[in-house]
């Protein structure tokens, strides 16, 4: 029997009671395994969407703080609930908020990095020989105030915890049987992948891919954890993530439309590029390539869901400068060490020219091929997958 397991379950794995009873037995069947266990819970099914919506409708932009507060309510539910199931089954259970379970962050809101961990309640808590219920996805900063950890956060909650109690195992538990090589859900020949190296998973997560957290692959690198991706709903199937695997091939395809590209145009002098950018920062406005292509022009990408918060920002910042938006896709082929072979770009390209796919950008690195478009539908995303995996 191992000492300590990590159990994470998303979303889709406690949305309503019946699949609540499903996590219970599959924790209970866990103490088979493991002495200690630590359960991180997600929000249920679509809470977090609906809570952000109805935010929404009172502000067109809510204050951070207080969203953040509102957020961080989707998880405790689910660990109070899953903790009363648990205690009425036989078994001892107590949940815990983020904070009271010692989760340290910065106090950046919505998105927030842990700092520290302090595990002594939850210690505690074990050896009183109980399952401890951690609400993922929100911590406390030094100020005492509520942080969350950006959507998907609690993968990230769980991994740290697994660091921070040198846990034996985390096992991050959804509604699919591991890591495909692309979402399923669009792609009919997608393939479970058995593993998967930390770099790699990296790429695929950074390129958009709502898989694992891309913090939390940061955490299992650095402290070289055993982390396994698996379904609630059976026990067949699972993708070990870990250290560098050394094959030449590629592991995933991931598209992303969530992008938009923000063009100011105007006199513009340098020393305001350095401060559109810095307030762009200072609004935590994830910004990719950001670029100053004249004295008269900037360029850079930003989420979707950044779009009214940029606007806002530049518009009452620089209401002369003209402000124009457009989608962009961006396509990442992943698989470490694949640019070494110019014959899987060769065929990339092949691929998007046959299908009239205008590409506007490429860039590539050691694990990826990124490609930019206008637009790039799902049909050729599967010509690319039954081409290259």
């Amino acid at each position: 029997m191992i000492s300590t397991v990590v159990l994470k379950f998303g979303g889709s794995s406690v949305a309503d009671n019946i699949k609540l009873n499903v996590v219970a037995e599959k924790i209970i069947s866990m103490k088979k395994e493991a002495k200690n266990i630590v359960v991180v819970v997600s929000a249920q099914g679509k809470t977090t969407d609906k809570l952000l919506k109805e935010a929404q409708e009172l502000s067109a932009i809510p204050d951070e703080r207080e969203l953040d507060v509102l957020i961080s309510t989707g998880e405790q539910i689910t660990s109070a609930k899953l903790s009363i199931l648990l205690n009425r089954m036989g078994y001892k259970a107590v949940s815990l908020t983020g904070w009271q379970a010692g989760i340290r962050t910065n106090d950046v809101h919505k998105s927030a990095k842990i700092e520290e961990i302090y595990t002594n309640r939850i210690t505690k808590e074990l050896e009183k020989g109980k399952i401890v219920i951690v609400a993922g996805f929100q911590g406390i900063d030094k100020n005492g105030e509520i942080t969350t950890l950006g959507r998907g956060g609690s993968d990230t909650t769980a991994v740290a915890l697994q660091a921070g109690l040198e846990a034996d195992k985390c096992y991050i538990f959804s509604d699919v049987d591991g890591i495909y090589s692309s979402d399923p859900n669009m792609i009919t020949v997608a393939k479970r992948l058995d593993e998967i190296s930390f770099d790699e998973m990296q790429e695929v997560a950074d390129a958009g891919a709502k898989v694992l957290h891309n913090r939390c692959i940061q955490l299992g690198k650095k402290f070289d954890l055993k982390i396994t991706a698996k379904s609630t709903f059976t026990d067949e199937g699972g993708t070990v993530v870990r250290k560098k695997i050394e094959n030449s091939e590629v592991k995933s395809i991931v598209k992303n439309d969530n992008l938009m590209k923000i063009k100011i145009t105007g006199e513009l002098k340098k020393e305001d590029t350095i401060k559109i950018y810095k307030k762009l920062l200072q609004k935590n406005v994830i910004v990719e390539d950001f670029e100053r292509n004249d004295c008269k022009e900037i360029e850079f990408r930003i989420l979707k869901s950044e779009q009214n918060k940029v606007q806002e920002l530049l518009e009452n910042e620089y209401p002369k400068l003209d402000i124009s938006q457009s989608n962009v896709t961006k396509l990442a082929i992943v698989g470490y060490g694949i640019t070494q072979d110019n014959k899987i770009l060769k065929k990339v390209i092949k691929v998007l020219e046959n299908d009239n796919v205008e590409i506007t950008d490429i860039s590539l690195n050691q694990s990826k091929i990124e490609i930019l478009s206008d637009e790039i539908e799902n049909e050729t995303v599967e010509k690319l997958h039954k081409e290259l995996i």
